[in-house]
């Protein structure tokens, strides 16, 4: 398969890399996002001052960032993550939601939805040393030391399973910035809408309701 010479994602990496299959599948690869293209996406990432999920339809950023999606939502990526994981995903859409602050609810053991193929998770981040807020894999749904790996949420690493009733993932306690892109093949156009609908009024909520003071 043939990629462009500039393109900001490495798709030959993610080509030669090695597809996990027990307990689930997936994969971890470092530096899928180019170094040479993190300053400029993470210039123009979206500001986020709350916690939770946006669809990127309701933020405002720069060029850098929206040239990152526009390479997750082309064809070549589509075709990198279909031959990958063996599964046919034309005419299957994509979604895109950011993060840019972790709270103390966050990182629960979770498999994802049924309504999502594939789920990618791209860390933009810059160098992590905290030990809380580091992405497990996870071999049960009660247990976060029952790990297969552990992945810190550095700049440019990607992290990409296939959704399924074992899926299990999450991660320890941490409150703060930590910036994180999801992207997800969705079974539909029609659950893509539902959730585009749901997370644009989550996202509505919280602009309205004023976040309180810590005491």
């Amino acid at each position: 398969m043939e990629t462009a010479l500039d393109s900001i994602l490495n798709l030959e990496a993610f080509q030669a890399a090695r597809l996990t299959r027990d307990p689930f599948d997936f994969l971890v690869l470092r530096d899928f996002v180019r170094p040479e293209t993190l300053a400029a996406i993470n210039r123009d990432y979206p500001q986020i001052s709350q916690g939770g999920s946006f669809p990127v339809e309701v933020l405002d950023f720069g060029p850098g960032f929206a040239e990152l999606l526009a390479e997750l939502n082309g064809p070549l990526l589509r075709a990198a993550f279909a031959e990958k994981f063996g599964i046919d995903l034309e005419g299957r859409p994509t979604m895109v939601t950011v993060r840019g602050r972790c709270t103390a609810r966050d990182g629960q053991i979770h498999t994802d939805s049924k309504t999502k193929i594939i789920t990618g998770l791209i860390y933009l981040n810059s160098e992590w040393q905290e030990p809380g807020g580091q992405l497990r894999l996870l071999r049960s749904a009660d247990d976060l030391n029952d790990i297969i790996v552990e992945v810190p949420p550095e700049s440019g690493t990607l992290v990409a399973f296939r959704r399924s009733e074992n899926s299990f993932h999450g991660h320890t306690p941490f409150v703060g910035e930590r910036r994180v892109l999801q992207f997800n093949w969705m079974t539909s156009a029609l659950v893509r809408r539902r959730e585009l609908s749901r997370h644009r009024f989550s996202a509505l909520m919280k602009r309205l309701v004023p976040i309180l003071p810590v005491r």
